[in-house]
């Protein structure tokens, strides 16, 4: 027997990349359905790259953040649009009112600090590495109460996928 482990001919990876997705937008459809309040202390930080596919964000947002981004669904949102492939919603920035159209594929985390969970994904862009973001400012974010820090001691669910690949 052997230590080498065989690639792959299925592309377990990215079969489950899609599928944890699949939960952003089921979480997102409740609170849509449910007249966009989040229950309890529920809310979002959602991390995505600006530059992905479809991502529909403005200019001066673009600009200033320039791989990835992480905005809060917290008080003040609105027009919050679930889809299949991703989700759209409106929010302020330093009092400006903007409109983003995020697909899924773009998220690289997602996090629900009320209740210490979050996920980890490994960008679908291709040469795409996370880069390190400012705080998210869009309006009625509470500062200091960040994303968990994956491997923290915190208990906080956090849930990685990284499949090794063989070179």
């Amino acid at each position: 027997m052997s230590d080498d482990t065989p690639d792959s001919l299925i592309p377990y990876d990215s079969i489950v990349q899609e599928a944890l997705r699949a939960v952003v937008g089921r979480v997102l459809g409740e609170i849509e359905q449910g007249g966009s309040e989040l229950p309890g202390a529920h809310h979002f930080y959602i991390t995505f790259k600006t530059h992905a596919p479809g991502v529909s964000i403005p200019a001066n947002l673009r600009e200033r953040f320039p791989d990835e981004m992480t905005i809060v669904l917290q008080n003040k949102f609105w027009n919050l649009n679930v889809r299949e492939d991703g989700f759209a919603v409106g929010l302020s920035f330093n009092q400006v009112p903007a409109e983003l159209d995020i697909p899924y594929a773009a998220i690289t985390q997602f996090v629900d600090p009320a209740v210490d969970f979050g996920l980890q994904f490994q960008a679908t862009v291709a040469d795409m590495a996370p880069a390190e973001t400012e705080h998210p400012e869009n309006d009625g974010a509470e500062r200091g109460d960040g994303p968990p820090v994956e491997g923290s001691e915190d208990g906080s669910n956090v849930v990685t996928v990284d499949f090794g690949r063989k070179k």
